[in-house]
């Protein structure tokens, strides 16, 4: 009875999950669209790869949309056998962003019912950790993968927890393996990693509790093993896509370097620190857990139009000088965000109420989990402060594995947002239900914390102002007083608002545990309270960043990139920011749709006009010189260091050439302009000169100097390449493009003497094979990114095809490791409806 009554609760709970997500996302019942940022970016990326499967029902792994050419691994791309995929698939079935709302509150959900196995404290824990802002703010910026991953946060922990906690060794490894291999396939290998140094403190304190005695050597070492083997599994059922990615990764720019340089090391692998620690949190920063706008919020809150505007006024009755105008120019940033990160969507705020509640935890929840959340928790805080704290960065980058593969390490709080509600819960629980702790203890407690907190809360309120200062050190340089002193009010405005709002919720929280510790209040009303403060709370922080004005008709959901205007679509787009960006681009993409429609050859395009490698307008109509991907080719990102940054006026130009840029759109937005670049290079060409360099750094300054029409730069260590195969001129030779797909192209040559063709195609050392008259040929890097083969005197085709035979192996891996999964979860349940037959049967005797 008392287990259908329990069934009957998770039932419920889960409705108002799904109300919840619903509640929260009420535009997708008029069918529109949530409209990302990032979603727009990969829909143009990805418009090449995506036609393909349509037009031929496979896939493909290559794609020349953007920079020049790259795999499909991290654009999209999908691989044959993915079982795993699938069911992260139907279980992300709701409509977006309803499916990452459901799977936050359930995860966690089912993670409470392990932690303190009671539906009450794990249905608010859940809203504790579903309602996050930071995932609101991720889930608005379009980081699909990031959120996917942490979805599947909590049901692994709750996995863990079964077999280390609970001794359910079946069912534990059953949930372990299955969202161990769900948190692979949602593909975000960054959160993935930081949720497991968090793990490590776990591991480290069961370790402990061996060692202390608290916990059977056998059983921790059946655990281990037992978790051991589910991650193996639970990473081999995603071999496909691990296995290539790791062969990609290493020709990207978080592989190893090539040149050497101020910012580069050649031979070192990961990204410069720079890259890695632009967007680190700042230590003061890190009190946003707790006051969401105590830097000011994000870069852009809703406030933040209003003050542009009395800053303009302010400089227009201020300012008479152009000098003046300068300085004030060079102090700008953000209206509202005075933080240390370059910028931000918003703060990582976890809610008034679930800081307080998980400052109680640790002293109330049960030593086993205390100890290894809080150090996780101190680890990862200081991990995120990156730049601002070196000699801990510096060590991770250079001596923890992989460290050095991630960029923006406040993107590490993730696990703070999964550590402190669960903390929380189990706090609240044992506050409430564990006679162990005794009324003096729990009263000496909640009166230090709260009253310490609301104490430290008051102190900021009084003298925040003066304590905090509320501007950047760049605009305390370049402003004069009346605009410093403007903003600071400001902010110090907004920063007042949350503070006030915090302050009320904790004494709100204080007040409902000590009444009901006096016997005031029921548990049960207790748990409703402090339920709709956090709710409340939450849900209208993250309305700032995720609310109705992030969704938009459908038709600009599913074609961002529009080519027309009218009075209609302008209407549609009114006041809407994301709207109107849309719009504003609409000539640049209909000179882009004309240019691909007037010439259907294969070739690339040089946009100057939207910010090159930072857009797929292009990508979208036709292949790109740019895009926006954060894991680009390593040589393509050097050459786009080495000369784009500059923007020399002969030297790019024969990058471009070499690039087969054949159209250059320049201008302005509302008047762009389609030129033609006669002296591009065309797919292919013959060179009778090979310059050979010593190193990758004389390589790629020769390529922005020398005729590439003529000469091609080689590296040294290709010399043997040629040892046999002599190359002469021959005015008369030619070689043409006769077919086009991303992933295969063929040409056809004719020349009187040996030559050596280059193509305009990007140089990746994995997949591709070259093929002259059928039979597989080797091929040679040339001018530092490009591909090149010695082609001998005659008529021949040539054929060069992507087939990397890593996805091959990898989908026998996967599918093995799948069956192995449910080979060994029969097994398991097997062996324990055995053990449960034979102890009825001994009970009966």
């Amino acid at each position: 009875m008392a287990k259908n009554k329990n069934l009957i609760y998770i039932a419920v709970s889960i409705i108002v999950f799904i109300v919840l997500a619903f509640l929260y996302s009420t535009p997708v019942f008029s069918g529109k669209q949530l409209f990302q940022h990032d979603i727009v970016q990969y829909k143009g990326g990805a418009k090449e790869l995506l036609d393909y499967r349509t037009d031929f029902g496979k896939e493909t792994y290559w794609s020349d949309s953007m920079f020049g050419g790259m795999p499909t691994y991290q654009m999209g791309g999908q691989f044959r056998g993915d079982i795993i995929k699938k069911i992260d698939s139907n279980l992300n079935f709701f409509p977006r962003p309803v499916n990452y709302l459901f799977l936050l509150f359930s995860g966690f959900f089912l993670l409470g019912l392990v932690a303190v196995r009671n539906w009450k404290y794990a249905l608010l824990g859940a809203t504790f950790f579903g309602l996050s802002t930071y995932f609101y703010i991720i889930i608005a910026a379009g980081h699909n993968g990031k959120v996917n991953t942490i979805e599947y946060f909590a049901p692994l922990l709750a996995g863990i927890l079964l077999v280390y906690i609970r001794k359910k060794y079946v069912l534990g490894f059953i949930v372990t393996t299955l969202f161990m291999g769900l948190q692979i396939a949602a593909n975000h290998p960054q959160m993935t990693y930081y949720l497991f140094l968090a793990l490590g403190f776990l591991f480290i304190s069961e370790l402990i509790r061996v060692i202390m005695k608290k916990t059977p050597v056998k059983h921790f070492l059946i655990s281990s093993g037992i978790i051991a083997v589910s991650c193996v599994i639970g990473v081999g059922m995603n071999s496909q896509r691990i296995m290539a990615n790791a062969e990609y990764i290493k020709e990207t720019v978080r592989g190893k370097q090539i040149l050497d340089n101020d910012s580069h090391t050649a031979g070192k692998s990961g990204m410069d620190k720079e890259s890695m620690l632009m967007w680190s949190y700042g230590k003061l920063e890190t009190l946003n857990l707790f006051i969401p706008r105590l830097m000011g919020g994000g870069s852009q809150e809703p406030e933040a139009k209003e003050m542009m505007g009395h800053v303009q006024q302010l400089v227009q009755e201020n300012v008479s000088t152009q000098e003046e105008m300068d300085r004030i120019s060079k102090g700008f940033g953000g209206m509202t965000y005075w933080g240390d990160q370059p910028g931000t969507s918003g703060p990582a705020y976890q809610g008034a109420v679930v800081c307080f509640l998980a400052l109680l935890g640790f002293f109330f929840a049960w030593k086993k989990y205390r100890y290894w959340i809080l150090g996780a928790s101190i680890l990862t805080i200081l991990l995120a402060w990156g730049s601002n704290f070196m000699p801990l960065s510096d060590f991770f980058i250079d001596y923890v594995p992989f460290y050095n593969k991630f960029r923006a390490p406040s993107s590490i709080l993730v696990v703070v947002e999964l550590l402190f509600p669960l903390i929380a819960m189990i706090g609240l629980y044992r506050f409430f239900t564990d006679e162990k702790l005794t009324e003096e203890y729990k009263k000496k407690i909640l009166l230090y914390t709260g009253g310490g907190v609301l104490g430290f809360t008051l102190i900021l309120l009084i003298f925040g102002k003066s304590l905090l200062g509320f501007y950047t050190e760049s605009e305390k340089l370049y402003f004069p007083p009346f605009l410093l002193d403007y903003l600071t009010d400001e902010r110090f405005k907004l920063f007042k608002v949350d503070a006030v709002k915090a302050f009320i919720y904790v004494a709100i929280t204080t007040a409902v545990l000590f009444l009901t510790m006096k016997k005031k209040l029921s548990q049960n009303i207790a748990l409703v309270i402090i339920g709709v403060v956090s709710l409340f709370d939450l849900w209208t922080v993250n309305k700032r960043y995720l609310n109705d004005d992030n969704y938009v008709d459908r038709a600009f959901a599913e074609n961002p990139f529009q080519t027309e205007t009218s009075d209609l679509l302008a209407d549609k787009v009114a006041d809407n920011p994301n709207l109107q960006s849309l719009l504003a681009n609409a000539q640049v993409n209909k000179t882009l749709e004309t240019i691909a429609e007037k010439d259907k050859t294969h070739y690339r395009i040089f946009n100057n006009i939207l910010g090159t490698f930072n857009e797929t307008n292009t990508s979208y109509f036709k292949s790109s010189i740019g895009g926006y991907h954060a894991v680009k080719l390593r040589r393509y990102d050097d050459v786009i260091n080495e000369y784009f940054q500059v923007m020399d006026s002969v030297k790019v130009p024969n990058i471009l050439n070499l690039l087969n840029a054949k159209y250059l759109v320049a201008g302005g937005p509302e008047q762009p302009q389609a030129i033609p670049n006669p002296r591009a290079n065309g797919n292919a060409w013959f060179v009778s000169d090979i310059k050979f360099v010593n190193t990758p750094n004389e390589e790629i300054k020769s390529i922005g100097i020398i005729d590439s029409k003529k000469t091609a730069v080689i590296a040294s260590d290709d010399k043997s390449y040629f040892s046999s195969k002599p190359v002469q001129a021959d005015s008369t030779a030619f070689i043409n493009l006769t077919k086009y797909q991303p992933n295969e192209l063929e040409f056809k040559s004719q020349s009187k003497t040996p030559q050596l063709a280059v193509f305009s195609e990007i140089y990746y050392p994995h997949g591709w094979k070259m093929f002259l008259d059928e039979k597989e040929v080797p091929y040679v890097k040339a001018d530092y990114l490009l591909r090149a083969v010695h082609v001998p005197a005659g008529n021949h085709n040539i054929r060069m095809v992507f087939e990397p035979e890593v996805i091959e192996k990898g989908k026998w891996v996967s599918m093995i490791c799948f069956g192995l999964f449910l080979a060994l979860s029969a097994f398991g349940i097997f062996l324990m409806n055995k053990n449960k037959k034979k102890e009825l049967i001994a009970e009966k005797a």
